[in-house]
């Protein structure tokens, strides 16, 4: 007879605290079996070191291994394409109940529904609950229900709707003792779904009173140690809270930290009301730019040779790192759209091979932002200038001279564009493309 449980399935949520899911399903009757899928659709995009694999499998292997020595239980991992995996686990088991949490871009809601639907010709219900931000969707909308495209007033409508009861907590550490015991986990190595370690790891987030305190005054310098708080990957992954990090900024009284955690779900809910902007300009009229798109400049700009110091040290830091300062990328981003002219959908792709923190939403809303395509986007006349941006934000030059230790040698390369006419390039080609 197979044995029944309830299934709660990890996705972008990898903790064992405060995870509104994990909670919900604890609270079942019938023991709770963890489980996480290694989605072979998203794996085989992936090169095959990449650095979010493997602290995705780092992070369940410590949440496992709590599990096992707490609790006599564990997570059980499989490979495939998650449809086909609940297929197989039906033959195994008899799922009472599936609980996990929403994930909000358009493959995950495609690869939901399917799932959904699966189980419900089985009687099996899926239930799904809101865990990675504080609102979701339309929760935040303008009076009349259309969604905001502004960041500033979604900010105050956020704040002014926003009460202590948004972060409740949700104990599932509490009830983890209902987690299933003594079973034959399934386990995965990395070498088991097709991956090596990686040498670029995911550091350590610091959100310290200090760090919050102080960070208007450090935030927008990248040679500052630990002027950022590194949370971003640890948000995008679920190994951290967002209504405990909401809680520390209304601790620390910082607005600022705290407006940084809603700029995440203005991108979110405006990817969630116009999917189209993933590969589609918000402004329609943006999509008539005419760009250059040459190769062999994207390449130099990839790898930190534009003979432009900032852009060089930010290209050469996402390289080595997974990480770049985010007021360079606006810099980086800014060059390649309109002193190169390169489509902002090239540097959007490249920043995904990359970003450890690399988040769909965010990462378009900026891109957008930065090619002045989006919402709330600079306008196209605004042209960063990358020789003044380093006086503003790395006056002594110390975050060049770590990236861009050749500086001064002969064999670090000259401009590969004038700036002033790469300037009067792109607002011709801008003005004739949207007047």
């Amino acid at each position: 007879m197979k044995q029944e449980v309830t299934l709660f399935w990890f996705r972008r949520d990898l903790r064992l605290k405060d995870n509104v899911g994990l909670c919900a399903a604890l609270k079942e009757n019938v023991p709770v079996l963890p489980i996480f899928i290694f989605d072979t659709e998203i794996l085989e995009k992936l090169p095959k070191n990449d650095a979010r694999v493997t602290f995705i499998h780092q992070s369940l292997c410590k949440m496992h291994k709590y599990l096992k020595e707490s609790f006599k239980s564990g997570i059980s991992i499989y490979l495939g394409k998650p449809l086909e995996v609940f297929q197989n686990l039906q033959q195994t088991y008899q799922i009472k109940v599936v609980h996990t949490n929403h994930d909000y871009e358009p493959y995950a809601k495609e690869r939901d529904e399917q799932v959904s639907q699966f189980l419900k010709e089985r009687n099996i219900s899926f239930n799904s609950y809101k865990d990675q931000v504080v609102f979701e969707k339309s929760e935040i909308v303008k009076d009349d229900g259309t969604p905001y495209v502004v960041y500033t007033p979604y900010k105050n409508k956020w704040k002014s709707n926003f009460k202590g009861t948004h972060i409740k907590s949700h104990p599932s550490e509490d009830n983890l003792n209902n987690c299933i015991k003594n079973i034959d986990f399934k386990q995965l190595t990395l070498q088991d779904i097709g991956f090596t370690v990686s040498t670029i790891k995911v550091p350590e987030y610091i959100v310290s009173p200090n760090l919050i305190q102080n960070y208007e005054k450090t935030r927008d310098y990248p040679a500052i140690k630990n002027g950022t708080s590194r949370l971003a990957p640890h948000l995008r992954f679920g190994t951290v809270s967002v209504r405990k990090m909401v809680q520390k900024a209304i601790a620390e009284e910082n607005e600022i930290f705290w407006n940084e955690l809603i700029w995440r779900e203005f991108f979110m809910q405006i990817l969630w009301h116009f999917p189209h902007t993933i590969n589609k300009a918000f402004r329609p009229k943006y999509d008539r730019i005419i760009w250059r798109n040459n190769e062999a400049e994207f390449k130099k700009w990839t790898q930190g040779q534009t003979g432009y110091a900032l852009v060089d040290a930010g290209m050469r830091e996402l390289n080595a790192t997974g990480h770049m300062h985010n007021r360079v990328r606006m810099l980086v981003a800014s060059f390649l759209c309109k002193h190169l002219l390169i489509d902002w959908r090239w540097g959007e792709a490249y920043f995904a091979e990359k970003l450890l923190d690399y988040e769909l939403s965010s990462n378009i809303g900026n891109w957008q932002w930065a090619a002045g395509s989006g919402v709330d986007a600079a306008p196209y006349f605004r042209i960063f200038n990358p020789m003044t941006q380093v006086d503003k934000f790395d006056k002594q030059r110390a975050y060049i001279n770590k990236w861009v230790p050749e500086l001064q040698e002969l064999t670090y390369p000259n401009k590969m564009v004038d700036h002033k006419m790469a300037r009067e390039r792109c607002l011709k080609t801008y003005k004739e493309a949207v007047g």
